[in-house]
């Protein structure tokens, strides 16, 4: 941090307000500090007579003989008051976070005030183009009274919080949705490069064989980043226990972020959106639009509000008795299109509070659907490539896929799509509605012209119907899906899995006829909650029917948990299919074992009768690095038991795991390893498993230092780690555990906040001072350095800090032996410089050292 003290007028007092009056008697420190602590006691009992802000006279604490005072003390005579300088802060505006960064702050009676720009106006939000005296000011032009260019606009900083608290009218914003993130802020990342890897072996032997088997897996995942490309390659390794091996390369792509279209480019290996038509895998080039560049508050579907207002009025959207959304408008008509996704559905109270205290009352009904668009907003997808067959015998041929969704008014959504191909050609039109109370539904149909192996080309329809509802009164949510499959009609991957050149069969016998999934749950309250869960699946063979059916009860009482399911499953209408209930109980041992429980569960299974399970589950360490399971296992009957131990282990460098499982015929040992290899423009550093986006720690020479909120995650021996998860284009707050630092360490901020990009690699960058904390008390020939001077390291890597009573001054990052610059006004003879040397022995022993030193 980087203080700049400021001393208004020189040291002249003459224009100094009534409190700080030169002609008041020379008072001893001593006798000063016994008349502050008895100002105090009087203010606490006696608080009708205190000053309503907390005040010191600094013309108490230190005079010269000529009585001027020695040291300009009135930046801490205020409550508020601090030395101007640059900050580093969290800023709020309108009570959102929307960064954190350094801001330069200057003194103004007494209080600490930023400095702004018209582009740092503009990065905040502010229409400046409409506001007068914002876009006739030069860009670089520095001002701190906001409220002179943006009226009712206020400036509040938080210094022990270090927030800058803004608030501007909505009038001078621009009409921009909540929890939006700055373009301008979105980072590509580094150049690096990455390589996730995942390994999984076991070693099994049986008890009518001597001899032993090995099986191994490799999973690896490669990213190169270059700019705003991201290259991706998808591989694995197996080898099987006949010693059978095979590498396979799964997928390579090129990728980069289309900003202006809010979308993503791809050109490679991969799989297309599965909402309009079924996902299928494509070599090629696609273009679709990216839901993570939208603001949270623009995701998912929600409606859009309208209204008017008389005044400049307050309006608030509740549902469920719960303020989801609160806002201040102007005078006219206004639009709320911001809302962020809410409950399936449920009326939405709008309640517009004039500025006169009358209020008006509005009630709109509000269900959603899987297809479902916000109004104005518009989803897309633009594929082309050859298709990818999971089947070695599939066809791989050329296709073109698009699809389009968007919102309209009153609740409408209207969606459509094509495919076509050398074989294969269908076109999809649908329309989504909200009905308020009775929920929602979408419908669409899909026509389709199909030629099959035999030359034979076919033509028919499919109709999908998709409904839900949510009664947040009674706590029900319920949804149905429904498909409908003509005897002619064909999806693109019943088409091309199979050798249709050899006249092969199998879509005429065994294509879909109809698909029906309901979904029901119920809270009860403190009682619990049940749910269901059904779905069926006909083909056009009669034999071919799938059908299964789920249905629990969970209960959590005085912290245990209570389970009831039962489940049945149909492969064909000949089988007789599988039933199990079972019945599981979980009891945490917190009084014994922190971070620990037990279980137990018992099941009945229609073909392997009963199986009683009894498990001990939980994490150990410091910072639950270590997660363990031990469980046993045995039937009703005698005859089945097993059981399994183990456990793993996550660090900084990645995860280690290791287990073993016995039965009646089986002794197995398994062990696996994963985590990732990085290779960045400062070194390679090894880390946990990456996502496709993550953040790279840097901070200098600080071994040993603790990400919050990550498991395992500390920097490694020169200072770096990745945090292997990062939400793109999202503000993702990086912070240090303080209390890992070394004792030679100092950071000046234990926080940042980065934006990244979607498979960005970007940098957390923080800075230290490596070295010493020491408490120097400071001398000269008239006594001590005065109170409130600032004492600061002649070093390229500055530490400097405020003079306390006594001429001592507190200093981290400091080498064994040095200089300090030490001011306490602006005039030659207000400064003095000291030499110090550690003792050699406290240089080697940690803590804070203490120490003397002439200033001269």
């Amino acid at each position: 941090m980087t203080l700049t003290p400021r001393r208004p007028n020189n040291g002249d007092l003459s224009g100094a307000p009534p409190y700080l009056d030169n002609t008041q008697p020379d008072l001893p420190y001593s006798s000063a500090l016994y008349f502050a602590v008895i100002n105090s006691l009087m203010g606490l009992f006696f608080p009708e007579s205190a000053s309503a802000k907390t005040y010191f006279d600094p013309i108490s604490l230190e005079r010269k003989g000529n009585g001027q005072i020695e040291n300009d003390l009135r930046h801490f005579s205020l409550e508020e008051g601090q030395l101007a300088g640059d900050y580093f802060v969290d800023i709020y505006l309108n009570d959102r976070l929307i960064d954190t960064r350094p801001v330069t702050f200057v003194d103004q009676d007494g209080a600490l005030y930023p400095l702004f720009t018209v582009d740092s106006l503009k990065a905040m939000g502010v229409n400046v183009e409409a506001i007068a005296a914002l876009s006739s000011l030069p860009k670089e032009q520095t001002f701190s009274d906001l409220a002179s260019v943006i009226p009712d606009a206020t400036t509040v900083f938080d210094f022990n919080q270090q927030r800058l608290l803004v608030s501007v009218p909505q009038a001078a914003l621009n009409i921009e949705a909540r929890s939006s993130v700055d373009p301008a802020l979105w980072d590509q990342g580094l150049t690096s490069a990455q390589l996730n890897y995942s390994y999984s072996g076991a070693r099994s032997s049986y008890s009518q064989s001597e001899k032993g088997s090995n099986n191994h897996f490799l999973n690896l995942h490669s990213a190169l980043n270059v700019g705003a490309w991201r290259l991706r390659n998808y591989a694995t390794y197996a080898e099987n226990a006949r010693n059978q091996s095979r590498w396979q390369s799964i997928s390579s792509y090129a990728q980069r972020d289309m900003q202006a279209l809010r979308g993503q480019l791809t050109l490679g290996d991969s799989i297309t959106s599965g909402v309009i038509f079924e996902s299928v895998g494509f070599r090629g080039i696609q273009l679709a639009s990216d839901d993570n560049m939208l603001p949270d508050s623009l995701r998912g579907f929600a409606p859009v509000i309208r209204g008017i207002a008389n005044s400049n009025a307050q309006v608030m959207v509740r549902q469920n008795g719960y303020v989801i959304y609160q806002t201040f408008v102007a005078p006219g008509a206004f639009i709320i299109s911001d809302l962020y996704p809410t409950a399936a559905s449920g009326d939405l109270e709008v309640i517009i509070r004039e500025a006169d205290g009358t209020e008006r009352l509005s009630l709109q009904p509000y269900a959603a659907t899987p297809i479902m668009q916000r109004e104005g907003q518009l989803k897309y997808s633009v594929t082309a490539g050859r298709y990818r067959s999971s089947s070695p015998h599939g066809n791989t041929p050329p296709f073109l896929q698009s699809s389009v969704i968007y919102g309209l008014p009153f609740a409408y959504t209207a969606y459509g799509g094509v495919q076509g191909g050398e074989s294969y050609q269908a076109v999809l039109l649908g329309l989504g509605h909200g009905f308020g109370d009775f929920g929602a539904l979408s419908a669409d149909i899909t026509h389709a012209r199909s030629r099959l192996g035999d030359e034979s080309v076919h033509r028919g329809h499919a109709y999908r119907l998709q409904y839900s509802k949510s009664l947040a009164t009674t706590g029900t949510t319920l949804t149905l899906a429904g498909y409908r499959y003509s005897s002619a009609f064909y999806d693109m991957k019943e088409i091309n899995e199979f050798d249709a050149s050899k006249g092969n069969s199998w879509p005429l016998r065994y294509a879909k006829r109809s698909k029906a999934q309901l979904t029901i749950t119920q809270s009860l309250g403190a009682y619990g909650n049940i749910y269901s869960a059904a779905s069926q699946q006909e083909y056009r063979q009669r034999v071919s029917k799938q059908r299964s059916l789920t249905l629990g009860y969970n209960l959590n009482y005085r912290g245990i948990s209570y389970g009831l399911d039962y489940v049945s499953t149909q492969v064909r209408r000949t089988d007789s299919g599988d039933r199990q209930l079972s019945f599981s109980i979980a009891i945490p041992l917190d009084a014994f074992m922190a971070g620990s429980w037990m279980r137990y569960r018992v099941a009945r299974n229609k073909n392997s009768g009963t199986l009683h399970s009894t498990s001990l589950n939980g994490t150990a360490l410091a910072d639950h690095n270590l997660s363990y399971q031990l469980q046993q296992t045995y039937d009703s009957e005698g005859e089945g038991y097993g059981g399994n131990a183990g456990g793993t282990y996550k660090g900084s460098y990645g995860e280690l795991s290791l287990g073993y499982s016995y039965d009646r015929n089986l002794r197995q040992i398994n062990y696996g390893a994963q985590g990732s290899i990085v290779a960045h423009p400062y070194g390679i550093t090894l880390a946990q498993p990456t996502g496709d986006t993550a953040v790279l720690v840097r901070i200098p020479g600080a071994s040993g230092v603790k990400i919050e909120n990550n498991t395992g995650v500390r920097t490694d021996w020169r200072g770096y780690t990745v945090v292997p998860y990062g939400s793109a284009y999202r503000h993702n707050r990086i912070a240090l555990d303080t209390n890992s630092y070394a004792e030679d360490i100092d950071v000046d901020a234990a926080a940042t906040s980065v934006v990244p990009t979607q498979g960005a690699l970007v940098l957390a960058d923080f800075k230290t001072r490596i070295g010493h904390r020491i408490l120097i008390t400071l001398m000269r020939k008239a006594g001590p350095v005065p109170f409130g001077a600032t004492a600061s390291l002649v070093n390229p890597q500055s530490s400097s800090g405020i003079v306390g009573d006594g001429g001592q001054v507190y200093l981290s990052g400091i080498p064994d032996s040095g200089t300090l610059d030490v001011k306490w006004g602006s005039s030659a003879s207000q400064g003095c410089r000291a030499d110090f040397r550690l003792p050699q022995s406290d240089a080697q022993n940690g803590g804070v050292k203490m120490l003397s030193a002439i200033c001269k």
